[in-house]
């Protein structure tokens, strides 16, 4: 395991072990001063303006790691192409929070449930990471977790095309993680992109990854 700058290859073991120490043990409150509330409004050419946290949707999603002969990875999905926003992009599984979830943790499970027919049984949560909010107006609680094979899973195709994996080595290098741009709503925005083979990991999915990646390194 190297730290500081440098690729982060762990064994699922010692990403869990690391996980508890380094993550938030409780979700981030609103207005956390000791939190901070990470986004696309950072590292932007342009300073931008923070959107309103305590009106935006609020969401939770599962960083869930496979323990994999091979390495553990992380499970993604790709968004059904017919979804009116973000369709076809790389995601987390997660979704809205519903009144009735009391937690960030209920919220990612059903989702993950909902979404790909994930096992909530099989799912054992580490922490979490600080709230990131969306410059399309969420506010989203990344919760860490391993996902213990074996594990079928139930696509629902009308939110989701299809489940895949991705090395979690790939994904804590920062040599993966590029900046890219493009304009939106009149400005130029940049944002974190990860090519992963045919896949393209890029915006709010990335940019967790990469607050995963920092928040591990220390």
């Amino acid at each position: 395991m190297t730290i500081n700058g440098h690729a982060l290859n762990l064994d699922a073991e010692a990403f869990a072990a690391l996980a508890r120490e380094r993550l938030r043990h409780e979700p981030p409150d609103f207005g956390n001063v000791i939190s901070r509330l990470r986004g696309d409004h950072e590292n932007q050419p342009q300073p931008v303006p923070i959107p309103d946290e305590k009106h935006a949707v609020q969401a939770a999603v599962l960083i869930g790691v496979v323990p994999r002969a091979e390495g553990p990875t992380v499970l993604l999905t790709q968004r059904a192409a017919a979804l009116r926003s973000h369709s076809a992009q790389v995601a987390f599984p997660g979704g809205r929070v519903d009144a009735v979830d009391g937690s960030p943790v209920v919220t990612a499970l059903r989702e993950a449930e909902e979404e790909i027919g994930l096992p909530r049984e099989r799912v054992r949560t580490l922490g979490f990471l600080d709230a990131y909010l969306t410059g399309t107006g969420y506010r989203i609680v990344p919760v860490v977790a391993l996902v213990e094979p074996p594990f079928s899973l139930t696509i629902n195709h009308h939110e989701v095309d299809e489940a895949f994996e991705a090395p979690l080595s790939f994904l804590l290098d920062p040599a993966n993680h590029k900046r890219e741009g493009r304009e939106w709503e009149g400005q130029f925005r940049t944002y974190y992109a990860m090519p992963f083979g045919d896949r393209y990991i890029w915006g709010a999915t990335a940019g967790m990854i990469r607050a995963l990646y920092e928040r591990l390194a220390g």
